[in-house]
């Protein structure tokens, strides 16, 4: 990993984890939520089925060739491999990077129904100085947006756009690249031209609240949706529509001065999920790098696989490496869907 200092190093970080044919992985499962995934494969969630599960994904060889950096939870960045090699440290030596989640959920909004705030900025400051201390060097702060009658409002888009704002000016004072995560949710039945519209509008209040907090644009990344229909749309969108789509909603809104953009997989499929990224990067030139940060998009079928038996690691491990590979081939718009049943071929 080369050594990147301060201000130079920030904008040369975002850079490292948007390096052509790479991507992150999303680690950063709360407590609460690996728990849920573990007890679909039979798994009591313990301290140590938890270390194990983010060692057999972290330990993949060859990780290295697709993936630039993997965002951990907290309780993960604190552990060690089996050898006693802290989980940072083990991941810069492989040449990754190390990132950290930082927020502390989205909880109910006063006096909004139906909709969430993002908690986590009382001791932001505090926190982001350990954690850069035990070794990581990027972060992110996720926003969630419903889509429904009268929803979002513009209250709830302004609250958590402030939030993320001063996540990210927080992050850059500690020496630590932001991930700036406003999700609009896949969750209702709102239309293809209904998401793109709040999407739109999402990143626009976002962008405005960084530039009112002087973040420097060049040293973060962002992380949103993809313009796609709700679960429960009648009307499902082709590939390459919600490519389209997708792209012209960020030219309009995203400034060039952002490094890259690593979408979000949401409640995509696997395959969705590359099929998609790999049409954005098929339409031609854009002003930033198109990416993946991707969790259960990379994770699934590995857990699916692993289910806490330690004799399963190295088939689980083969699936992590071909889905990070064919997301590395997506990059550049050379995946195709013979990669799939023939991974040997993915180039």
């Amino acid at each position: 990993m080369p050594h990147l200092s301060t201000e130079e190093g920030l904008a040369g970080i975002a850079w490292l984890m948007v390096a052509p044919g790479k991507g992150i992985l999303a680690a950063d499962e709360s407590t609460g939520t690996i728990e849920k995934r573990l007890k679909s494969v039979d798994v009591l969630s313990t301290e140590e089925t938890r270390r194990a599960y983010r060692q057999m994904l972290l330990g993949t060889a060859g990780l290295e060739e697709f993936i630039s950096g993997v965002i951990l939870y907290d309780e993960t960045l604190r552990q060690k491999t089996t050898d006693g090699v802290p989980f940072a440290e083990w991941l810069s030596g492989h040449g990754i990077l190390a990132g950290i989640k930082v927020d502390k959920g989205a909880k109910l909004l006063s006096n909004f129904p139906g909709e969430k705030i993002t908690e986590g900025l009382d001791g932001l400051r505090e926190r982001l100085a350990e954690y850069h201390r035990l070794g990581a060097r990027f972060t992110k702060w996720r926003a969630v947006i419903g889509i429904g009658p009268a929803l979002p409002s513009r209250g709830c888009l302004a609250a958590n756009a402030q939030a993320l704002a001063r996540f990210a000016a927080l992050s850059q004072e500690a020496g630590l690249v932001p991930i700036v995560e406003p999700e609009v949710l896949m969750e209702g039945d709102h239309s293809l031209e209904t998401c793109e519209a709040t999407t739109a509008l999402a990143l626009k209040i976002v962008f405005d609240a960084l530039f009112e907090q002087r973040v420097a644009l060049d040293q973060m990344l962002l992380k949103p949706n993809m313009v796609i229909p709700g679960m429960k749309c009648p009307q499902p969108a082709s590939v390459a529509e919600v490519a389209e789509t997708t792209l012209r909603c960020l030219r309009r809104v995203v400034p060039a001065a952002v490094p890259g953009i690593v979408f979000l997989s949401g409640g995509q499929s696997e395959v969705q999920a590359t099929q998609h990224l790999n049409a954005l990067n098929q339409i031609g030139t854009a002003p930033w790098e198109l990416s993946f940060s991707y969790g259960r998009a990379l994770q699934h079928s590995a857990l699916e696989t692993w289910r806490g038996q330690p004799a399963n690691v190295k088939a689980a491990q083969a699936m992590l490496y071909h889905r990070t590979k064919c997301n590395s081939a997506a990059r550049s718009g050379k995946y195709t869907e013979q990669m799939e049943n023939h991974p040997a071929a993915v180039a």
